[in-house]
């Protein structure tokens, strides 16, 4: 069985025209939320469901795409309409399709304000809507204003409810209109921020149950592993019984979103196969086909499939096993 445990959707129009009027909305007159109907819903799926169903993928863990929440907007219930009308449509489209999809919570960030904010739409989305994990935003200031690393206590509030709830939580940027950076690099720079942030902090003893997957295949970390290597070898002269970084980094989780094979070994080899989950992030801007070959760039199980050293027990635990042991709601 393939689980693609990185996918986003991005639902009806109608939808992002109701968020966006409501964020560039000043005074008391508000705009009214769309009544999405099953049919618009499975309109705005048809596309999404023939390319991934057409790579023989049988399950997609499910969040809002990444700009969907405004997390730079101040007004923090702007932020929480809006995200609960993106997780609601998540909600839809997991309603319509049991047999292959599974939400994923987006959470109403505000930059500036405690993680606290998120724990009754996390809570809401798990234990009334069936959600299996939440989507984390490392940096819901959109590159415009300073929020710590997710190595420091600021987010505790929000790991002691993901492990009391027992979800994982995926790293992934959100939108960048205040970067320097494009979309490119902003996700994979913000995405290696937080895992180092995590990494070098007390996050992972004092939530030993915490479950952190980190997007874009850890981002840059598997190919900076060997300076973060020195770091922590300096770290534990001064430090007395503290771990490798191998064994810290074995406490995270890595997607395989990553477009090409070289890439997928390096992840494999440094993080290990059992930290790694299929993800292919279908339909997105990977769907592209190679002009050489014909094939999408983001083929991620024809990648894994051309690596000759990963045995058939490699590929069930990176398509599936793996996936289950970091999401234990998925049934």
């Amino acid at each position: 069985m393939k689980i693609d445990a990185h996918a986003h959707v991005t639902g009806p129009a109608e939808l992002y025209t109701f968020t966006r009027e409501l964020a560039a909305s000043q005074g008391p007159m508000r705009p009214q939320r769309p009544q999405l109907s099953d049919e618009l819903v499975e309109a705005s799926l048809t596309a999404h469901l023939a390319e991934v169903r057409g790579v023989g993928t049988d399950l997609q863990v499910l969040s809002p795409r990444p700009w969907a929440v405004p997390t730079a907007e101040r007004r923090e219930a702007v932020v929480q309409a809006i995200t609960r009308a993106a997780n609601d449509m998540v909600a839809q489209c997991c309603r319509l399709h049991p047999d292959f999809f599974r939400g994923v919570a987006a959470l109403p960030q505000v930059t500036g304000l405690s993680p606290t904010i998120c724990v009754e739409e996390l809570e809401r989305c798990v234990n009334e809507l069936g959600f299996v994990g939440c989507k984390i935003n490392p940096d819901p200031g959109e590159g415009g204003a300073q929020t710590p690393h997710m190595g420091d206590e600021y987010w505790y509030p929000l790991y002691e409810k993901m492990c009391e709830l027992d979800v994982p939580g995926l790293v992934h940027g959100g939108p960048y209109r205040f970067s320097r950076e494009p979309e490119l690099g902003y996700f994979i720079t913000e995405e290696t921020v937080a895992a180092f942030g995590v990494l070098r902090s007390k996050v992972l003893q004092d939530f030993p149950t915490l479950k952190l997957v980190i997007g874009h295949g850890g981002g840059y970390l598997p190919y900076q592993v060997g300076r973060a290597r020195a770091f922590r070898i300096a770290e534990q002269g001064r430090t007395p019984g503290l771990e490798s970084l191998d064994e810290s980094m074995r406490r995270l989780y890595y997607d395989t979103v990553l477009y090409n094979v070289e890439s997928l070994e390096l992840l494999f080899k440094v993080a290990g196969v059992d930290r790694c989950l299929f993800g292919s992030d279908k339909p997105a801007n990977g769907s592209v086909k190679d002009p050489k070959t014909g094939i999408a760039l983001n083929d991620i199980a024809g990648m894994i499939e051309r690596i000759p050293w990963l045995t058939e027990a490699d590929k069930q635990a990176i398509y599936e096993g793996n996936i289950r042991k970091a999401y234990a709601r998925l049934k």
